[in-house]
């Protein structure tokens, strides 16, 4: 029997008392308070009321304030016309049950169908479906908090008793204005008809929620709907990231700039940088490209980076990732010709057999004349990808969520040109001052070709 009771206890504090804990405590799961600048948000418990809830309306209508209603199934569906009015007069409408029963005494399906029904009857007088939950008392079950209902749970910042006649209006008054903040989530009953209600107490609710919209009128304070204050919300969060975000790239330029005098990096088109060089000694395996090129250790090969501050621009005018991409292909076309131009003209390249670069944008780099390659397992490896997939959340329009997508697929990679793959494909005719093996041949062949009289006129 003590097993059984000590069974039955863990299933309980399962189902019941550890998701309401959480939810109470840390807000898992469910919104219970804003964080506007001047905005409130009063909610409303147990109606449609056939008497209190239209003079509710009224008062709201008069101090020009929205509220949401959190229906019970049974007396909406006794009060058809409180509940179109509330929905014609602009408030939200969510649910809060078919009868007002705590969520931990009913099975997962008992409480699906009460919403279900409580849903249809909703939808029936109004035409739109409900997608707001608060449940009775506040109190979730183990199948609430998994979201296994499909609607966002709404709690609350502040209660003040009004479901009482003794607390009166003049003890609701105080309790009221003394949570009179932005952000705050009021919960209150236009409705005394439920267990421990007193049926006459939403008189003296109504009595000092007038004082205290009157307040709130004197202090630019507005009451608004339980979904406006979510998308507000989520505004500012944007605006709050954006601005740590601008922190991050000024902290990252930054580093740039020193890295750049660090590692003596030149830039290929200063005027307009995207492409950004050094020359080094490879120190990797060897990379056979799919042509016949070669890039071994001991190689000198120059090492492109890109510039940081165009990928944050180009970000930041994409509203996609092809956006992105688009701008980027265009800014490397730019600079390749005049990187090919430098390795032919500067005598410190003559030895240069190629380009090379490590990037997690591989989608396109083929067209260019590069060749991808895996980065080989190692310290290098692990410490390029956190330092890649930090500078790619910054700079790529999606940011964080990029990442998170592709887990798998957004690695780091080895980019790699032969330098007479770049001549080739880039360099300028007639400013060459070395020419690979089989562009000389083939020039050789072709004067061999021309017949004596031109070559006679061309020396004269």
């Amino acid at each position: 029997m003590e097993t059984l009771l000590l069974w039955l206890f863990y299933l309980s504090s399962f189902y019941a008392f550890i998701p309401g804990l959480i939810t109470r405590i840390f807000g898992f799961r469910v919104f219970r308070r804003g964080k506007g600048s001047q905005d409130f948000a009063l909610t409303f418990d147990d109606g449609p009321d056939p008497v209190y809830t239209p003079q509710l309306l009224d008062l709201l209508k008069r101090f020009d304030m929205k509220a949401t209603f959190f229906l019970v199934g049974s007396h909406a569906e006794k009060n058809p016309d409180v509940v179109k009015r509330i929905h014609a007069e602009g408030h939200l409408i969510g649910i809060h049950n078919y009868m007002h029963k705590c969520n931990w005494l009913m099975r997962p399906k008992t409480v699906r169908q009460q919403l279900k029904r409580t849903d249809d009857i909703i939808y029936n007088l109004t035409g739109e479906r409900p997608t707001y939950y608060r449940p009775p008392w506040g109190v979730v079950n183990f199948f609430d908090f998994a979201k296994n209902s499909g609607y966002r749970i709404i709690l609350w910042s502040s209660m003040f008793g009004d479901w009482r006649s003794k607390t009166g209006s003049s003890k609701l008054k105080k309790r009221m204005l003394h949570k009179l903040k932005p952000g705050e989530v009021m919960l209150l009953h236009d409705c005394g008809t439920t267990m421990g209600a007193n049926p006459d107490a939403p008189g003296q609710m109504l009595i000092a929620l007038e004082q205290v919209l009157d307040e709130a009128k004197n202090k630019n304070m507005k009451s608004v709907r339980i979904d406006t204050m979510i998308r507000e919300e989520k505004k500012l969060k944007k605006a709050q990231l954006s601005i740590m975000k601008r922190a991050l790239v000024s902290l990252w330029l930054l580093w740039e700039k020193a890295f750049h005098v660090m590692f003596s990096l030149q830039t290929v088109t200063p005027k307009d940088p995207m492409l950004h060089f050094r020359p080094i000694t490879y120190q990797g395996e060897t990379i056979v490209t799919e042509v016949g090129g070669r890039l071994e250790k001991g190689d000198q090969v120059l090492e492109l980076h890109f510039d940081n501050k165009k990928l944050f621009q180009f970000g930041s005018r994409s509203r996609s990732e092809m956006q992105l991409a688009i701008q980027m292909i265009r800014a490397v076309q730019n600079d390749l010709p005049a990187l090919a131009n430098i390795v032919l003209e500067r005598p410190e390249y003559m030895d240069i057999k190629g380009i090379y670069g490590v990037t997690m944008i591989t989608r396109g780099p083929e067209q260019f004349g590069f060749h991808i390659h895996d980065l080989p397992k190692g310290l290098f490896a692990s410490s390029t990808r956190i330092y890649l997939k930090i500078l790619m959340s910054v700079i790529h329009p999606k940011g964080q969520s990029r990442m998170k997508e592709g887990r798998k697929t957004m690695e780091p990679k080895i980019l790699m040109m032969t330098v007479d793959e770049l001549i080739h494909r880039y360099a300028e005719k007639g400013s060459r001052r070395y020419r690979s093996s089989d562009q000389e041949s083939m020039e050789q062949q072709e004067t061999s070709e021309l017949p004596i009289a031109s070559a006679s006129q061309g020396l004269s």
